[in-house]
């Protein structure tokens, strides 16, 4: 580290990796040592948009780096972030963990064995709405969740459940401490060679029930959470960053009542706040908000859904 400030670098500059290196060039904790990616024209682009150095190669990066942001595609997450806990780097790579168990499996062996850092990119963790609807939860029996998208040429090599589903599975798994016991999923590709849209019915251990809608193939982007448990209603929206709150009031004993109850949340950026809470715990040594189990707890979910998953048949 150089004046208190932690050397970070970013590898594979694409359409997420772009938006790293921009909090990250200005982000007052951290000294942006430089990106690398493969695509030599991305690399340039992207390193004078922000000013900093392109390295000439992985290992060129994480000699001069105590950190590192990994937002390379999804099936190389595994051989990528090995090199760089191996290269002596806490990283930050992007959801989801890797694309099998036996990868993430390696990936968390990888950082206990060099006594690194290895926080996953659920950044709906950071969204200011889902922090202040956190602590408020309690043993909900329902909910449903709407994350709809327009389609974008990007993260293709993975279907709809890895892409986007899985932000939505890391915040079930946060919002209710057990075990999934029955899945049952549906959905098709419509615009790409991978499922582009899901609904999944999740049934967990504590009896809560939960139903999932994802699409990148939508005409209007949706991110909503609704919860319910007893007494209590809440509707979240990722992209408004806005929680309603609705609990059941007794009168005095008299006719039950139901009142809003104000949440206030102070919105921000999530990616910013992820970024700088991983700056910081590199710099403190504190664990990571999203570690690894908790990544691969996400991965494992998403996979049992995706062998459930079946195609509706034609009429």
């Amino acid at each position: 580290m150089t004046d208190d400030r932690v050397r970070v670098g970013v590898v594979g500059v694409g359409s997420i990796g772009r938006h790293h290196t921009r909090i990250l060039a200005a982000e007052p904790g951290a000294e942006l040592v430089g990106l690398f990616d493969t695509d030599v024209d991305r690399a340039a682009r992207v390193a004078g948009e922000f000013g900093c150095n392109v390295a000439t190669s992985l290992d060129d990066l994480l000699a001069d780096t105590d950190a590192v942001s990994v937002a390379v595609p999804t099936p190389a997450h595994a051989e990528v972030g090995e090199r760089c806990l191996a290269g002596g780097c806490d990283i930050m790579i992007e959801k989801p963990l890797a694309v099998t168990m036996e990868e993430a499996d390696r990936l968390i062996a990888a950082a206990e064995r060099a006594g690194k850092l290895l926080q996953v990119g659920h950044v709906e963790r950071y969204n200011p709405a889902v922090e202040a609807l956190l602590p408020r939860v309690d043993n909900p029996g329902f909910i449903e969740i709407h994350r709809l998208g327009t389609f974008v040429e990007r993260s293709l090599e993975v279907d709809v459940i890895a892409d986007l589903m899985i932000h939505d599975i890391d915040i079930m798994h946060a919002l209710v401490d057990a075990e999934v016991t029955d899945v049952r999923a549906v959905g098709i590709p419509v615009l790409s060679n991978e499922i582009d849209i899901a609904n999944v019915r999740l049934e967990l251990s504590s009896g809560c029930i939960v139903n999932m809608t994802a699409s990148r193939v939508s005409m209007n982007r949706v991110r909503k959470v609704r919860i319910f448990q007893p007494q209590a209603y809440f509707s979240v929206d990722y992209s408004e960053q806005r929680v309603a709150c609705y609990r059941l009031h007794d009168d005095n004993g008299g006719r039950p009542s139901i009142a809003g109850d104000p949440v206030v949340v102070d919105k921000g950026e999530p990616l910013v706040a992820e970024l700088r809470d991983f700056v910081g715990c590199v710099r403190t040594r504190d664990a990571v908000r999203v570690d690894g189990v908790a990544g691969r707890r996400a991965l494992q979910t998403a996979l049992e859904i995706r062998a459930a998953l079946t195609m509706p048949v034609d009429s």
